[in-house]
């Protein structure tokens, strides 16, 4: 036994000291790795030899260690050209290599985070994906993001409220089946579910993502149609602030009965963002002054906001921040016209409507990376907002969100595991949800919605060729408030819903700029608390409450493909999808009394079929560098069983869906010449064939009219100029509507005249 003892002390003797003589030959190399253009570090860069590897951290810094000899060293990031580097190392040193990688030139490698929660290129996507440039919204001066999100191929605004390839019509102001987010963030209105562009930091936006199909496998109720994502900055290592200030004024309608004003129409803003290091502080600092005399009647605003960015990296794991914004707004609108012949630029008097509203967030977050390389990420936000009205249409509501999310990289396996928790608590109260029926036991008459949910995605490559992913989300949905509603006992089953839902895609790259995608994702929308309880008017029809309104269920599917393409020296993509899109209980408002008027209601089944192409591409034709964004997206939208009912409530006798374009056209096209850059876009929509029969035949003063004369649709033209004087100072000249005509995105209300805009931008 002894013997045997000294034998196994012996044994662990040579094994620490072979042990130490192994780590005795082993080389250290450290360094940086940072954007070739702007020298940002970059981060999490990929540094790898075999199958050995590690990530940069915040400030772009790695450490690797590796045996004595000749290696390839293999430098990626997302977006950017992969450096193979060969290098000769040698024991017991530690030798720095500092790298810099150049922007990738291929769209197709372009950097998304929306599909999965991390970094993946655009052509290994699973589902249809669009990248918006903040290049793009500077040059066009969108002011606002629902300006520059129209030119996005399948996505279309009606009254305001996104909707993606047909899966919404227009919601009057509450419930959207499209999620809009801000680093990840719900920005919608809670209670209402409605978006309020002029919240969003347009001055500081790196890009924007937008997710056609159902998304609510990762993020939730209202992603069932779509989601748009935005991106915003971060500081660089150099200081950078820049100011924008435009101005412009309306033309007179062509047809001068109709000019009911005798000042001059305009709108005028300043856009102002400041990003700067401090350390390990980055500070990012925005806001936006606008102000519009527009040419349709009592529809003047005025708004002003200011937007915070924080980022502190304790080290180089672990990062918190916080991100807040304030928006202040004084706006005037009209629902529908005055009438269809001299009056509609006019505000019918019994329509009118005005607001100030304060809306503020403030959303505190925690990013760590543990010693393993797993993700931790917390992100929280309180969204408040106060809107008081002269019209009686006054609220307010209190949103907490939290969410914790936990992600992890299995290099060997090549698998990508992301799962999270998420909780939110919204209290709304206001004039719009005091019907006098209601019954309510809480003090301050308010409804309360919680939502509660996990989820968990698995994205699996194979050959590196083949993603595969597969996710699966639980949610519940619980409202508290009124005991009674118009003497309906507001039981459990009315008040609270919960269930599963799942989504798969796949992704083959079949060449080298050659991806096939196919996905499948149910959605799954609860209603909003105004769907539900609203108690107001619209131009003399009440809008009343529907407690029995229950959720809406369905599904997305998809397939299709990106093939990217080089011509000379320009290079871009084709993209081709076909989709199908299933809902269950649709919720729209539909007009059902006089007595009742408009309430959200379950129309039934739908389905919505259609297909898309698209083409994106940058470079030079002809030597000229140009840039194109264009698409096509044809959508065919029904009912599964149109009924009766369905039938009398629409504008025309055939199985349609209301509030639709079935087909939609848009280009961009924008080219540099020396210091110049000229660019024009087209828009077109096809007719809005089904309204809500009522609106033509009772509500809206000549509607039937006008929408017999404007029966094909319209062609939109806008253009624009620019001019670098040198690396500080650009101007701009646009023209919106450049042949001025009339055109209406939703029935009753006429979009703007002409709009002659100057814009100056300086950068220092």
């Amino acid at each position: 036994m002894l013997l045997n003892g000294l034998n196994k002390g012996l044994l662990l003797f040579l094994c620490t000291l072979f042990s130490t003589f192994l780590l005795a030959q082993q080389a250290t190399i450290i360094g940086t790795v940072i954007d070739e253009q702007t020298k940002e570090p970059l981060f999490p860069a990929t540094i790898k030899v075999g199958e050995t590897g590690t990530i940069t951290d915040f400030d772009g810094k790695f450490e690797l260690q590796l045996a004595e000899g000749n290696h390839e060293l293999e430098i990626s990031y997302i977006g950017y050209e992969t450096l193979i580097e060969s290098i000769a190392v040698q024991a017991d040193k530690t030798i720095t290599f500092n790298f810099s990688l150049a922007e990738s030139v291929n769209l197709l490698q372009t950097a998304t985070v929306s599909t999965g929660k991390y970094e993946k290129p655009l052509g290994e996507a699973t589902v249809s994906l669009e990248v918006l440039s903040s290049d793009l919204i500077e040059s066009t001066n969108a002011v606002s993001l629902d300006q520059a999100l129209e030119k996005i191929p399948g996505v279309n605004l009606v009254g305001g409220q996104a909707n993606i390839r047909g899966g919404s019509g227009f919601s009057y102001g509450a419930g959207s089946r499209v999620l809009l987010l801000v680093n990840d963030l719900p920005a919608l209105q809670a209670d209402a579910g409605t978006s309020n562009w002029g919240d969003l930091p347009v001055e500081s936006i790196e890009q924007v993502e937008i997710i056609k199909g159902a998304a609510s496998a990762l993020y939730g109720s209202a992603a069932m149609n779509g989601l748009i994502n935005i991106r915003t900055s971060y500081a660089r290592s150099e200081p950078e602030t820049k100011i924008s200030i435009f101005g412009g004024r309306f033309d007179d309608p062509k047809d001068k009965t109709k000019k009911w004003w005798d000042d001059t129409r305009y709108e005028a803003g300043l856009l102002f963002s400041h990003k700067q290091k401090f350390n390990k502080l980055d500070v990012v600092i925005g806001g936006r002054y606008y102000q519009q005399k527009d040419v349709r009647e009592h529809s003047d605003n005025e708004q002003g906001r200011l937007s915070l960015g924080l980022r502190y990296r304790l080290s180089d794991r672990l990062s918190v921040g916080l991100n807040a914004t304030v928006n202040k707004q004084d706006n005037q609108s009209y629902f529908y016209w005055l009438n269809a012949a001299e009056g509609n630029y006019r505000a019918h008097p019994t329509t009118l409507s005005s607001s100030t509203p304060t809306r503020f967030y403030i959303d505190p977050f925690v990013s760590y990376f543990d010693k393993k390389g797993n993700h931790h990420k917390f992100t929280s936000r309180y969204f408040s907002i106060n809107n008081t009205s002269a019209t009686g249409t006054g609220n307010s509501s209190d949103l907490f969100y939290g969410a914790y999310q936990f992600q992890r990289k299995f290099e060997a396996a090549d698998v990508v595991l992301t799962a999270g928790i998420v909780g939110s608590h919204t209290k709304a109260r206001g004039e719009i949800y005091n019907d006098p029926t209601f019954s309510f036991s809480r003090l301050d008459s308010s409804f309360i919605l919680t939502n509660s949910a996990a989820y968990v995605q698995v994205e699996k490559k194979i050959a590196d060729k083949l993603n595969l992913s597969f996710g699966v989300r639980y949610e519940f949905n619980k409202i508290n408030g009124a005991d009674t509603i118009r003497g309906v006992p507001l039981t459990d089953e009315l008040l609270t819903d919960s269930r599963p839902v799942i989504r798969i895609g796949a992704n083959y790259q079949s060449g080298e700029a050659t991806y096939f995608r196919a996905s499948w994702g149910q959605g799954f929308r609860f209603p909003t608390l105004a769907e539900k309880f609203i108690t107001t008017d619209l131009g003399g029809t009440p809008i009343s409450p529907n407690p029995s309104l229950t959720a809406e269920t369905g599904w997305s599917s998809e397939v299709g493909f990106k093939q990217g393409f080089q011509v000379s020296n320009w290079r871009g993509f084709l993209d081709v999808a076909s989709f199908w899109m299933e809902y269950d209980d649709m919720i729209e408002f539909v007009f059902v009394s006089f007595a009742d008027g408009f309430q959200a209601k379950n129309i039934g089944n739908t389905i919505i079929r259609g297909a898309e192409t698209s083409i994106q591409g940058q470079g030079k034709i002809l030597g000229i560098p140009t840039n194109v964004i264009a698409g096509y997206t044809y959508i065919d939208p029904k009912f599964k069983t149109f009924t009766e009912d369905d039938q009398l409530r629409s504008s025309v006798n055939y199985n349609v869906l209301k509030y639709r374009f079935k087909h939609t056209v848009k280009v961009d096209i924008e080219s540099t010449f020396n210091k110049f850059n000229v660019g024009v876009a087209m828009f077109r929509n096809s007719q809005m064939e089904a309204i809500d029969a009522i609106f033509e035949n009772i509500v809206v003063p000549g509607l039937r009219d006008f929408r017999a004369a404007n029966n094909n649709g319209y062609y939109l033209f806008n253009a624009r100029v620019g001019y670098q004087a040198n690396e500080h100072l650009k101007f701009g000249f646009l023209v919106k509507n450049l042949t001025n005509i009339e055109y209406a995105k939703r029935p009753g209300l006429l979009e703007p005249t002409r709009l002659w805009t100057m814009r100056v931008d300086y950068k220092f």
